[in-house]
């Protein structure tokens, strides 16, 4: 049976089915985040407003790395549709490959940062502390950009709920590790920021861990680290063909949002902390979007490897109705309670709590007004991944974000005055743009040629 000849309750459920384990795993990866952020708020603001910018710098360059990681789900999902074991190794493999040739190349960066930061325009106590994380977190980009290669292998072949599972229980480590090591807790030493560091890098090590014995356990058969040292340049070229521009299109947004951290940096620490806060809550919000998007990724990988375009079309409305919902939620939580969203991140004794709440309203505000722009482009950029589109969604993106978001984030936020809700109003526009463009791409020109062939 094909997929268009299923009732949209069906495809609804396996929309589903195969959606929610992957945001679970998405919510419990960022919850590493949020407890850091959580955690060091309660620590004190200045330690707060440098894991805002570590973060950002960190993340910035691991979505790039992700690419390759993107790129192989879809690319696994339409071996499995086509019955090749062969190549779902193939591509694998030389998905771990690329991942841990970049994370190399990554660790200058992180290992001199505090200079780059304050060429940045950004404190030099704050760059200081910032850097004493990206030391010691940045030998965790390796095996987190590996854990995203297994997770996209696992998840591509319906095995997302071992993924969530783990994350969970990283996400769980995590958490005890940071009370212990921020704070001096169950007779370690109190190490602050670095203290947080240590907490994420262990327990990435940990999660690949967990999911290699997996992948070696349950998929014998396909033998992924199996002579890993061999290369095979021919699957080396089409994972890192299709996932270097899927890796620019996430540097293009993630690098919108850490610019709009150095911009609010240049207001204050508060301003940076609020923005901090609120970056978080939004971002939780959004793995609900990207492990949807994912799902529609792999559905749209297994009928594009069937050339259904039916199935396509009807899979991709699904996705889409179910991530439109998700936004209906998000705003009321961002519109009626802000002040209990950000309070949870700041102690109650805290000497700033009033001011950094403050300034948070304004940005969940502006945050409730993009979730149907982020949500929508995240959507169909998984939809255009799944036909193995990633070039022109790159382009778009990067206009999107850095030749619209950008400059209006500048001239809303620091040219006209508006401070911290200007600069997020930009990130409004820029998302907006994007949103719009990359619908036009799938919904109207990739799915009317496929229709004409």
């Amino acid at each position: 049976m094909s997929q268009s000849s299923q009732p949209y309750a069906r495809h609804a459920y396996q929309v589903m089915a195969l959606g929610l384990p992957l945001v679970g795993s998405h919510l419990a990866q960022i919850s590493i985040q949020i407890t850091d952020t959580v955690m060091l708020g309660w620590y004190n603001v200045h330690s707060l407003a440098a894991a805002v910018l570590a973060g950002s710098f960190f993340f910035t360059l691991f979505v790039v790395g992700s690419g390759f990681a993107h790129a192989v789900m879809p690319m696994v999902a339409k071996a499995v549709s086509e019955g090749d074991q062969v190549q779902i190794r193939r591509v694998t493999r030389m998905g771990l490959w690329l991942s841990m040739l970049f994370a190399g190349l990554l660790m200058p960066a992180m290992w001199w940062s505090a200079p780059i930061l304050r060429l940045l325009g950004q404190e030099p106590e704050i760059s200081a502390l910032a850097q004493s994380y990206l030391r010691i977190s940045g030998w965790a980009m390796g095996p987190a950009l590996l854990i995203m290669v297994l997770k996209s292998y696992l998840a591509a072949q319906d095995r997302a709920q071992f993924v969530l599972w783990v994350t969970v229980l990283g996400a769980v480590g995590n958490g005890v590790a940071n009370w212990a090591l921020i704070f001096g807790n169950l007779g370690f030493p109190e190490l602050g920021v670095q203290g947080a560091a240590i907490a994420s890098l262990f327990n990435n090590l940990l999660m690949l861990g967990g999911l290699c014995l997996y992948a070696i356990l349950v998929l014998p058969e396909q033998s992924i680290f199996v002579r890993i040292w061999r290369p095979d340049w021919e699957a080396f070229r089409r994972v890192f063909s299709l996932g270097w521009p899927i890796g620019m299109t996430h540097f293009a947004e993630t690098g919108l949002f850490s610019a709009s951290s150095v911009m609010m940096g240049w207001l204050g620490v508060l301003s940076l902390a609020a923005h901090g806060i609120a970056l978080q809550l939004a971002s939780m919000t959004f793995m609900v979007h990207i492990g949807l998007s994912q799902a529609a990724t792999i559905r749209a990988s297994n009928a594009f490897g069937k050339r259904d375009v039916p199935g396509l079309i009807a899979g991709g409305q699904i996705a889409t109705i179910l991530s439109l919902g998700m936004v209906c939620v998000t705003v009321i939580f961002f519109l009626v309670v802000p002040e209990f969203l950000i309070g949870l991140f700041l102690a109650p004794d805290d000497p700033h709590r009033t001011q950094i709440i403050g300034i948070g309203i304004g940005l969940l505000a502006m945050a409730a007004l993009f979730q149907l722009a982020d949500a929508s482009q995240v959507m169909v950029l998984g939809l255009l991944r799944g036909v193995q589109d990633t070039k022109v969604p790159m382009v778009l993106a990067v206009f999107s974000y850095w030749a619209v978001g950008l400059p209006a984030g500048y001239l809303l936020g620091v040219t006209m005055g508006w401070g911290g809700v200007g600069i997020w109003a930009g990130l409004v526009v820029g998302l907006s743009f994007a949103a719009l463009t990359m619908i036009y791409r799938f919904w109207i020109q990739r799915l009317w040629q496929a229709e004409i062939t």
